[in-house]
């Protein structure tokens, strides 16, 4: 595979420099760009389109620190590389102080500009990546939709998320609760800060307390060594407790606590320790009817719900259907490395008229079924029917005890094939027509899963072409 070159900006009023330079590096493989000052530089470099600067410090018109200075105001995260005549430590510190990748002295070393070159495009290469993985990233936690309740989501975090009010989301399952805890934080002043999830449903009621606010070495049986809990991992940033109506009333009181000091004590801890975390919580459940029952503080309830969010189920915004399975869609294909599919008006209109008692969640798994499991390129309503539809019940179980990728499709498919067998009578011929497979091709694939009837047509000789197709 062709790699590009990666490319370095050379900015030098003397020539003799420039050209030495750019004889150098060009032996080693990089693209080089000239610049006699710091004013032709800014006006003719873009620095997205380099990988890394060589910049001189004394310069006419203007000097290297300046220059600096724009550049990173244009692209903070390009590496420049100051070089100077002067020694002068000073500049050097300077430099440093407004972001310079390094300082090297003239007359340069080669050995020492090549290392240095090599490690500052390294580091552009690696901020590059990181970037894309976290719009990524990003990109996967998008609340999706346009219905006026989705609109309504988007204002309140665009109004609260720069706060540090604390908010309790509502909804039912799969809904998509802890995406628009996420988007309050990017939306916050923490956003640079740690976001810390907590699933209060999945942790044990006898550990909850230690996963929270940590525990000292020896402090029961088993705390082999000290553990950091998660309101310290959040701090300066997020805390978001998921699910927060299966807390203990014990677990309750302690975060109370932490709520109103400030402060957590780890289990067998000697001392409080300061913490600034901003919280944020979740439910599927009644928490007023919880606190009528006495299975949830009242006093904790309003503190959580300073702001309440509501987060709908899908049947009650089911215009938001089709830009969520184009999403999911896209998003299938390109993870599992398969040939971008569509979904037909028909295949959404099929879709809508389902109850989605699953929400968001049941529909990325449907979109992903119907990705994987439709031969053709559009995906249909008579898909919808035969995928999701009619055999939503075995298709559910398949979902649920698969226990590896490989088995899910494998148990897929064997479903798939059998139901348009049933559609068909067990026509082999017209069967094989409708999946656009060769006869041979799905008889091969009837035995293997044992789908076999003593009736059924005859089977026709498999060819070689065939069993490799197979």
């Amino acid at each position: 595979m062709h790699m590009a070159k990666r490319t370095v900006l050379v900015v030098d009023d003397d020539e003799s420099i420039r050209s030495s330079i750019k004889m150098i590096l060009e032996y080693e493989g990089y693209a080089t760009l000239l610049a006699p000052d710091g004013l032709t530089a800014l006006r003719d470099v873009d620095p997205a389109s380099v990988d890394t600067v060589l910049l001189d410090v004394k310069m006419p018109a203007i000097d290297g620190i300046e220059v600096l200075e724009r550049l990173r105001a244009r692209d903070s995260d390009l590496p420049i590389i100051m070089i100077s005549g002067h020694g002068m430590i000073e500049t050097a510190v300077e430099a440093t102080k407004k972001g310079a990748f390094d300082f090297l002295e003239k007359p340069l070393d080669r050995d020492r500009l090549l290392l240095v070159i090599r490690n500052a495009v390294e580091q552009r290469s690696l901020l590059k990546e990181f970037r894309k993985v976290r719009e990524a990233s990003e990109r996967g936690d998008r609340i999706l939709g346009e219905s006026p309740a989705i609109r309504n989501i988007h204002e309140m975090i665009k109004r609260a998320g720069p706060t540090d009010a604390r908010m309790l989301i509502s909804g039912e399952n799969g809904t998509g609760k802890e995406l628009v805890a996420r988007a309050l934080h990017r939306a916050s002043q923490r956003a640079k800060g740690p976001f810390v999830e907590v699933n209060c449903a999945a942790i044990p009621k006898d550990l909850i307390e230690s996963e929270l606010f940590g525990h000292e070495k020896g402090a029961f049986t088993g705390a082999a060594s000290q553990y950091i809990g998660k309101f310290e991992q959040a701090d300066g940033g997020t805390i978001f407790l998921d699910e927060v109506g299966d807390m203990s009333l014990e677990a309750q009181a302690k975060v109370l606590r932490v709520l109103e000091e400030g402060k957590v004590e780890r289990v067998g801890g000697r001392g409080l320790i300061q913490v600034d975390v901003r919280l944020l919580a979740a439910t599927n459940k009644d928490l007023p009817k919880m606190i009528e029952e006495g299975t949830f503080r009242e006093d904790f309830y309003h503190r959580l719900n300073v702001i309440p969010i509501q987060v709908p189920p899908l049947r009650e915004r089911k215009e938001d259907i089709r830009i969520l399975g184009e999403h999911f869609i896209r998003e299938v294909c390109e993870r599992n490395g398969m040939p971008m599919k569509s979904l037909s008006s028909g295949a959404f209109l099929a879709l809508e008229r389902r109850e989605w008692r699953g929400n968001v969640r049941e529909l990325r798994n449907v979109i992903e079924r119907l990705a994987i499991m439709t031969p053709r390129a559009t995906i249909d309503a008579p898909d919808v029917e035969a995928l999701v539809t009619s055999t939503h019940g075995e298709f559910e179980d398949v979902l649920h005890t698969s226990t590896t990728f490989q088995d899910f499709k494998e148990r897929s498919e064997a479903a798939f094939i059998k139901y348009q067998l049933d559609l068909h009578k067990w026509n082999i011929s017209r069967t094989a027509e409708a999946l656009g497979i060769q006869r041979s091709h799905l008889y091969t694939k009837m035995k293997r899963y044992g789908l076999m009837k003593e009736d059924v047509e005859e089977a026709p000789a498999v060819s070689a072409a065939d069993d490799e197709e197979s």
